[in-house]
């Protein structure tokens, strides 16, 4: 754990590499909506986040941050993430014993400096914004829908609040999403309080629709490396890059790929560092 934004790569390196992909991409004709931020990780721990959006910016695609929002209350960050067209933000909680069973944050941090932060952020940003809440089973929630709903009304440039359930495995394995009567709850409280800002479910599968760049291997590992693919999506993805299931087997013979059950579904995930058993 930390909360010290440190340099992960060159932000030259990165620009190469995204742009070599949305090259790729073009030349099969996959459609690019937004460019986006959504490392291994925490993208604002990344101190070259803001040189390497503006980067990326020049190749004429809109820019979109994923974030858990947990250093936004620095000023640095902030600057940062205004240079993006869309900001999705995390609210799991408001109040701090429920944000630190589900988030689990870092003990330096403070709930009420991220929800301050947060607050300042969308009053100066000039993009798109959202808010997401991952609901969790066995949480006792009790009125903190209602206080999550007040808070995000204040943020008076939401675009959007999304109500999250987790989809794909988890890092623990206690993990489950929340039954339908909790999402719903949240999803009515959210709506009624919100007015006119939209409300929407993220709790389905997110579907087979993966773009394929050139490299088989290569765009597997890029998209597992980022959350789980189900076996289906990895299916319909070999089928567009006419390719059979024996790289799967292949990737999973090298320790490149695990195989994972979740909710009687199967996945696949490529290997964290500290398990990968090839150079």
């Amino acid at each position: 754990m930390t909360v010290e934004r440190q340099a992960f790569y060159k932000p030259e390196d990165i620009f190469k590499e995204v742009k070599r992909k949305v090259n790729e991409a073009a030349s099969r004709n996959e459609r690019i909506d937004y460019l986006t931020f959504v490392p291994d990780g925490e993208p604002i721990l990344d101190i070259n986040l803001g040189k390497e959006i503006s980067l990326v910016k020049q190749i004429g695609i809109p820019v979109a941050v994923l974030t858990n929002s947990s250093l936004i209350w620095r000023d640095d960050v902030k600057e940062d993430l205004y240079n993006a067209d869309l900001v999705s933000l995390k609210v799991d909680a408001v109040g701090e014993d429920l944000w630190r069973t589900v988030d689990r944050p870092h003990m330096g941090m403070k709930l009420n400096k991220v929800l301050e932060g947060i607050t300042e952020f969308v009053k100066s940003f000039k993009g798109i914004v959202v808010s997401e809440t991952m609901l969790v089973d066995g949480v006792n929630y009790g009125d903190e829908f209602e206080k999550i709903a007040e808070f995000l009304r204040n943020l008076k440039k939401l675009n959007k609040a999304y109500i999250a359930v987790p989809t794909r495995p988890p890092t623990e394995n206690w993990v489950k999403p929340a039954k339908e009567e909790t999402v719903n709850k949240a999803f009515q409280t959210f709506s009624k309080k919100l007015g006119a800002i939209r409300v929407e479910y993220l709790i389905g599968y997110e579907g087979n629709a993966f773009a394929f760049t050139g490299n088989v291997e290569e765009d597997l590992l890029s998209i597992t490396a980022v959350h789980p693919m189900r076996e289906e999506a990895v299916n319909a993805f070999l089928r567009r890059a006419n390719s059979s299931w024996s790289t799967i087997e292949t990737l999973l013979e090298k320790g490149k790929l695990v195989k994972l059950d979740y909710d009687g579904k199967q996945y696949y995930m490529r290997t964290l560092p500290s398990r990968t058993k090839y150079n």
